[in-house]
This record gives C-alpha cells, structure tokens and sequence, in this order.
C-alpha cells in the first residue's frame, strides 16, 4: 500500500515575481498571473517587496542590478541550513517535495506555495533545524531582513535559553600519534574480495576493474630501497569503476597495516564522489566516535570562527550582516564546517553578491591559532586531528604538495598516495612550485607583518600584537618583531597600484614594480587589447629594471632576517618553555614558528628570481614579466618563474619519500597514432626523474562507443563569423532538445553567442546558463544543468573534464574550435623543449579525450561530439576512443543527426574524410 499524497502547502498571500529569458510573469498576492514587461516587473519589485528565486539571477536578466526582494533561497537558506538544493523552481520543488510548476507561466503561483511550506515547516514540532531558530530570527530582525516579519509569528520563543553556535560547538579531543603503518602484502584474493563485496552482490562482474584493482594493490608492497617508491600509472577508462577500483585495495591495506591512504584529486566534485563511495569500505564513525575517512583542505575552505564571531558583532554591516546569520544558522548543522564545495550551500554567497564568503574564512594567514578562543571547537584544526588518525584521508592536489613542500604534519605526512585525476597533476605542481612576486603578494606579506593600515579592518592584526606576550617576556624576540615591522613598510601599501599609475611608487619594491609595468608596456606587442593582460620575457632588461630588481633584493633580506631571528627565538621558547606557557600558548607558538618559516622561504624565492633577473638565463625555469588585467582594468603586477619541467622538485619533495603512489585517470596516455601513447605520461608523472621503472596498467572503456556516440565535425561554420557560431549553437540545442555542454575557448565568445541566442531558445522551452554570465557559481550551474534535462550549459576550460553529468542532461557536446593552447611565454618555451608541434598536439588531444569523456558517463548513455571547426587536423583524430565514429559534415547534416538520435550506421568515414586537413591556424589569444 502506498503512502497517500503530501497535502498541499498553503500559499504564502504575498506577490509573486519571475523573469527568465522568455518572459516576465507576476502574480498579485491574491489573483492570477500575468505576463508583464520588463518595467512593469521592476516597478512591481519596487513598489512592494515580492517572492522571487534567486533574486541576483532575476535582477540580471531584467537588467536592473539594485532589484531586491523576498528571496526563497534565502529562506530556505534559514529554515534549512545545510541542506542541499538546486536553486530553481525545480529543484526547489525537488527539496520541498511538493509539485513543480508545469512552465514559466506558473511559477509565480508555486512560489507562494513554496513560501508557505517554508514557513509551515518551522511550525513543525519535528523541524530538524529548530536550535537556534528564534534567536537567529531576533538578529535578523534587527538588520531589517525582510523575511523576519513573515516568519516572526511562526517561530516560537523558546522556554529557556538557547545553547547555540559557539557554546553548542563540540570540542575537539587530542589523541596520541598513530604508529607507523606494518609492512605488509595484499594477497589477491583478499583484493578481489573486497572489490565484490564493495560492489555488491549481484553486481556485473568487470573484468578490467579486477584486473585494475589488483594492479593498484602493488603500490601497497613494502618498500625495497630508500627514496625509490612503488610508482604506478594506471588508465582507467570510463566505466571501469575505478574509485571501488582502488578502494577495494586500499582499505585492505589500512585494515592490515593501520596505516592511512591518501586520495588526491583535482575537483571537488570528486571529493564530494569519493567521500560517498568510501561509505561502502569504511562506517561513517568507529566505535570511539572518530571518522575513518576525512576529507581534507586547504584553511581557505573553512568556516572561521573568529571571524565569525567579529562578523556578528558588528563586522559586517547591511547585506553582508544578514550572510553572516545565515552562515551562523550553517555553522550549527554543518558536518565539517567546510565553506567551498561542502554542505554550505554554493549559491548562498552569490545571493549577497559574493561579499563575505570570503572574509569568512582563513583566506590571510591571519590565524591566531591556540590564542583563538574558538581553538578547541575549530573545524580546521579538527579536521587536521581527524585526518592523523584516519584511514582514509580525501585531499587535493595542491594540499598533498604544499604540505610535503612545507615539511609540515611529519606525523601525517603521506606515504601512499593515490592521485585520481593524474592528468592534473602537472598543472598542480606547476603551480605549487612556482614562485611569484606580485603587488597582491606583496601587500598581504606586508598587512601579515605590520598590521592593517587603516583602522576598523576588522581583527587583522600585526605580528607585535600576535605575539605580544612573547615580545614582554623575550627580549631578542621583541627586538626581533619591531625590526621585522619596521622592515615590513618597505613593502607595498595600501594604494599601490594608483601610485605605479601616476609614477609615484613608494619604497624599493612598489619601485621594482613600476619598472617592471613600463618595460612590459614598452616591449608588448600584442596591440594591448583591452581586457587582456600583458607580458614580456626577463631577459634583455633595461638598466633600471635591474637596478630596481637590487635595492627591492635588499629590502627582503632586510624583511627575511628578522624574521629568521624571530623564528630561532620561538624555537628556542619552546625548547625551555617559560611557567606561563601553557598547551594552548604552546600551540599557538608552534603555530606562529610555521607561519614564520613559510613566510622566510618565500622571501628567500623572491630574493633568488631578483638575483637571476639580468643575469645568464637557468634553463630550468622560465622568467617572465606580467600586468594582469580584466576587463580593461589593471589589478596586479608580477614577476613570474615556473620550473620548465615542475615534476623535477615534485619527484623530489612527493615521490620520493613516498612509498607508494599511482596516478590514474581516464585520460592519463597520449592516443598518438604512433610512438609510445605511454611516453607523456610518464614525462608527467615524475617517474622519470627516480631510478625505477613505474609500473603501467591499462583498463579499457567497457562501453562500446561505436554504437553509443558519435564525432561531428562541422565544415561550414567559419572561423570568426560570430553571427554562425551563435546561430549553429541554438540550431544545434533545438535539434537537440537541450542537454548541451558548449565548450569554449574565449570568454568574450562565450558571452556574444549567449547575448544573441539565450532569449530565443527561452521561448522554446529551452534553458540556457553560462558561466561569466550568470551570477552563479559554477558547481552550481553544473547542479542546475543536471537536475533539468531541456537545459543547456555553456562554459570554458573549468567544465572540460571533472564535470559528472550521466543520463539524458548531457546528450550533446558542442566545442566552438580545436582548443589551441594559449601561446604564451611560459607555453612557448615548454614547447621548444618538447617537442614542438608534437608537444602542442599531444596538449589538444587531451583536452579533446577529456571533453569527449563528459559525454559517455554510463552504459545507456549516447550522444553526439560536436566540434565547430572548418578543417579539424586529421593528426588529432586519434584523442577519440577507438572505434568511435567521425563525420565530417554540414551543419544541416549535423542537425538532421543530432535530432533523429542517428549514431554509427555507416561505416567509420574518418579515414577518408580526414584527408590530409592538417594545416588550422590555432586561435591564439581568442
């Protein structure tokens, strides 16, 4: 017998606004709806608060940035906290679960419904989300929010005071260090068990993911020789099941070892994926209470609060203020207080207009650590205990290589890694191991020592009052922080960036920075197109950039000493602690030493790319000068130097103390036609840099892609028309009915096609979002692209892989060009050293097979590969999975298959049709 059906919600007697691309529609609080204009719906929104989804996404498309109103995602941001949903009308409907509106027309009227099922919920004797309700509600009140007189006869006073927040927060509890993992073997059987069991019974034997998982044991044998790990690199096709794949090994090791297993990835998606797959292997607590899988990020991510706390009291003022309840409501239901791409809902910070997200969490170094009086309930500091005792600890690419560059965590230091998303790995250590001196850097180093400069900057503060107490009882240590803030005004202040415009800078290195902007506009011969920024090689230098580049040297020495001498005087509090330090002031010590000593080495990098500038060019990094710009506004000057092969320092400070690691994903060989597909990556793991042989596995694609998906390469759309890329876009999403991802290669072409075709396709019925366009994050309208299969989704590099959208949402990929790499100055000097035209193709097949990858997700999915290229290099074909059909064909013929669903009839056209079509120009700069 079947449960009966949910009554109704009572309408919420307010009016009711919604606009989209196809129209307006307003509904009074009591009648019926109607299409109205666009000032009409403004007036409307002005003249009396009105119900609306999403205010910021409402106000964009009617084109009036100051529209406000009563926000239901604010709402139910309220009512809900911690609770996932699609801001839509749909997904909306989805997390009420009540009726969704049939079409534009009726959503007004299920707006009100939606609002009084929001506010009936707090009635509910059962309502979760209860604690802390009413005191929140007074808060709110008093900033004048306007859901608080609607929901203040719906919430009632508790009979005794609330414990909430900061006194309901659990505290965290210290445990001793885990013992080294046992050396042990994983015998196959036990694999191969483990996998049946995590898969399920019943579940369709994979001959290529046992196989897989049994390749990834390996990397779990004990060591032979010092510095010398198990290294693996292992494809993994889509469908393999390579999470269980690896799983399925590695909590047969834990179980046996006791040892902790890292998982790296490059998206948080995958995070999010991993740490609902590692349910199966591992219960969400222990016996004790402690978690066995953690997921683990940067201090960025988290929720501080301490900053909190000043954000309530005050901090923060008008909209941010209201942000900060709302969080404050997060903070008491969160599961680990993690702020990006946690259970904090991702739209929350775009419904304020992104003030205060930020400011929110540890963005600055700025933390204070045991002197907070939060320290013992702070979720970072949690997390960090958690994850020494873990099984299994969920991290980023960046995180597993700052954390091994830093030496920090010895304890927890990883000696089993499994990098999922391995093809990113390069560009993370590209990254991690970079160094950069920028006006932006700069600044923060200089606010992290000396203080704000303006005052009422909320709790920043100075190295002299962070370690106060330290500067009362330690002479040389006091000495130590006044010369280090004296030092630190020799760095850029507050208004840089106007003096380098009107050629006044202040101190030696706001000098080194108006030199390096002048002789980067003088050598830029890229007609300094607005929008765009600029740069030039460091080599050839005029005088005054090195002689700039000296004195600015000298000024970070005379920063860097100090502050070495601060760090020996810490050091050596902590070797004969004084009677008045505590555990807690021990920590905080321990924790300004790490803070220090991050800060001295990167002083010490910009000391060493001053002393090069001028001099003999090191083959092992690429210099480089740089204005950054957006959207005609300067905001940052830099010198830049990156390792022209960054797997060098990442073999040595990640593989080798390591003692096992893989990288895996389904894009990690080269599908070259001839050579060795294994060769890159290889090149890109690291491997080739310790002296060991890695092993190489390989797990084909169960799917059979020949009669699932297809390649159209369209020949009729020029290079450059504008008016035909936006028309064969919103031909192709209505022959497609929706569920297009459009992938492009240049932000301003990404927002002409939208500006020309999003109203168009509206009226058929057809959504269209894109990110640099809507004032949505990009998780989030990855969210709202999956949750609604007419809608389509256009976006550019950070939706070409690590997008997971099965089924019918995603039945169609449009590329607008070959995705050329950019030929900037880092690019170009990669490229000669590998390979030339060789290294560029071996970069667009990639990106090729990792776009193609967001097509074929499941085993009943099918669609079509659509790239808008006139003559699409035939030498590149081969980044497409083997047997997949290619066509080259009209746009009209493209259409016709696209519509009709027809996929691989003929026979595979590809040979004969690619021809010798080798000769596209790449699209530069776009």
């Amino acid at each position: 017998m079947s449960d009966p059906p949910a009554p109704s919600p009572v309408p919420l007697p307010l009016p009711a606004l919604h606009a989209s691309h196809a129209g307006n529609w307003l509904r009074p609080a009591n009648g019926v709806t109607g299409a109205v204009s666009k000032g009409e719906a403004i007036m409307a929104a002005a003249d009396t608060p009105v119900l609306l989804i999403n205010a910021p996404l409402v106000a964009n498309r009617l084109g009036y940035p100051d529209l406000s109103g009563l926000d239901l995602l604010e709402l139910f941001a309220f009512v809900h906290p911690a609770r996932f949903c699609v801001p839509t009308p749909r997904g909306l409907a989805e997390a009420l679960e009540i009726a969704e509106p049939e079409g534009d027309e009726h959503v007004p009227a299920f707006l009100q419904a939606a609002a009084g099922a929001l506010v009936a919920a707090c009635e509910n004797p059962e309502w979760f989300e209860r604690a802390g309700a009413w005191s929140a509600l007074q808060s709110l009140e008093g900033l004048r929010w306007p859901w608080a007189q609607v929901l203040k006869p719906h919430i009632a006073r508790p009979e005794k005071a609330e414990k909430w927040l900061f006194s309901a927060l659990p505290e965290w509890e210290e445990a001793g260090e885990r013992a080294p993992p046992q050396q042990v073997e994983l015998p196959s059987e036990q694999v191969l068990a483990q996998l049946d069991a995590l898969t399920g019974k019943g579940s369709e034997l994979r001959d290529g993911q046992r196989a897989y998982a049994q390749d990834v044991a390996r990397i779990f044998a004990p060591r032979q020789r010092n510095e010398q790990p198990h290294v693996a690199l292992a494809q993994a096709g889509t469908g393999i099941g390579k999470t269980l794949g690896y799983l399925a090994p590695a909590s047969v090791w834990t179980a046996a070892s006791g040892g902790t297993v890292w998982v790296s990835t490059f998206t948080k998606n995958l995070q999010r994926q991993l740490r609902s797959e590692s349910r199966r292997a591992w219960p969400l607590k222990r016996p004790d209470g402690t978690p066995p899988v953690v997921v683990r990020k940067g201090r960025e991510n988290y929720l501080c609060l301490l900053n909190l706390e000043d954000a309530l009291q005050g901090g923060f003022a008008g909209r941010p203020a209201i942000l900060a309840q709302l969080v404050a409501r997060w903070a008491s239901f969160t599961r680990d207080g993690d702020m990006i791409g946690g259970d904090l809902p991702g739209w929350l910070g775009t419904l304020f207009r992104k003030r205060g997200i930020a400011a929110l969490t540890d963005q600055r170094g700025e933390c204070i650590y045991a002197g907070c009086p939060h320290y013992r309930k702070c979720f970072i500091e949690r997390s960090q205990r958690d994850s020494a005792q873990a099984d299994l600890v969920i991290a980023n690419h960046a995180l597993v290589m700052v954390n091994a560059a830093r030496g920090r965590d010895h304890a927890q230091r990883p000696t089993r890694i499994i990098f999922d998303e391995g093809h990113h790995v390069f560009e993370a250590a590209d990254s991690t191991f970079a160094a950069t001196l920028s006006g932006q850097e700069a600044i923060e180093l200089r606010r992290w020592i000396t203080g704000p400069e303006r005052k009422n900057r909320g709790r920043r503060r100075g190295l002299a009052a962070r370690l106060a107490d330290v500067a009362s009882y330690d002479e040389a240590g006091g000495e130590a922080i006044e010369d280090a803030c004296e030092a630190g005004t020799l760095l850029p202040g507050d208004g840089w960036l106007q003096r380098l415009h009107e050629g006044e800078p202040l101190g030696p290195v706001e000098a080194l920075l108006s030199a390096v902007r002048s002789a980067t506009y003088a050598r830029d011969e890229s007609g300094q197109e607005a929008g765009y920024g600029i740069e030039t090689e460091a080599s050839g230098l005029p005088g005054e950039v090195i002689e700039a580049a000296g004195a600015a040297a000298e000024a970070l020495a005379a920063i860097r000493t100090p502050l070495m001498r601060l760090g020996g005087r810490l050091e050596a509090i902590i070797a004969d602690p004084p009677d008045w330090l505590d555990g807690q002031g021990r920590a905080r010590i321990e924790g300004a030493r790490f803070s220090l000593q991050w800060r001295v080495d990167l002083l010490a990098a910009w000391e060493a790319l001053l002393d090069r500038l001028g001099g003999p060019a090191d083959p092992e990094f690429v210099d480089w000068l740089a204005v950054d710009r957006s959207d005609a506004r300067e905001f940052d000057v830099a010198i830049h130097r990156r390792w022209l092969d960054p797997m060098r320092p990442f073999a040595r400070v990640v593989l080798e103390p390591a003692h096992g690691v893989m990288l895996t994903s389904a894009t990690l060989t080269d599908r070259v036609e001839t050579g060795d597909p294994w060769e890159s990556a290889i090149a890109r793991s690291g491997a080739g840099h310790l002296e060991i042989q890695p092993l190489l596995s390989s797990a084909q694609s169960p799917f059979d892609y020949a009669s699932r998906a297809e390649v159209l390469i369209v020949t009729d759309v020029k290079k450059g028309d504008l008016p035909g890329l936006a028309g064969a876009y919103a031909r192709l999403i209505e022959a497609s009915g929706g569920g297009v991802l459009g992938l492009f290669t240049a932000i301003r072409r990404l927002r002409a096609v939208h500006g020309r075709i999003a109203d168009r396709l509206a009226r058929e019925g057809l959504p269209l979002y894109a990110q640099h366009v809507d004032p949505i994050d990009t998780g989030t309208l990855v969210d709202i692209f999956r949750d609604d299969p007419r809608a389509s989704l256009l976006g550019t590099d950070a939706l070409r892989d690590g997008v997971d959208v099965p089924g019918r949402s995603l039945r169609c990929v449009v590329m607008e060009s070959v995705p050329w790499p950019r030929p900037d100055i880092l690019h170009k000097a990669r490229r000669a050293a590998n390979g030339g035209n060789a290294h560029d193709d071996r970069i667009i097949r990639a990106r090729l097979a990792q776009a193609f990858g967001r097509l074929i997700r499941g085993k009943e999915d099918h669609g079509h590969f659509v790239v808008l290229s006139p003559a699409f290099p035939s030498r590149l074909l081969s980044a497409f999975p083997e047997g997949t059909v290619v066509r080259r064909v009209t746009l009209d013929e493209a259409l016709v298959r696209v519509k009709d669903g027809l996929i691989g009839e003929d026979a595979n056209p590809s040979a004969q049709d690619a021809g010798k079509l080798d000769d596209e120009i790449p699209d530069s700069w776009g």
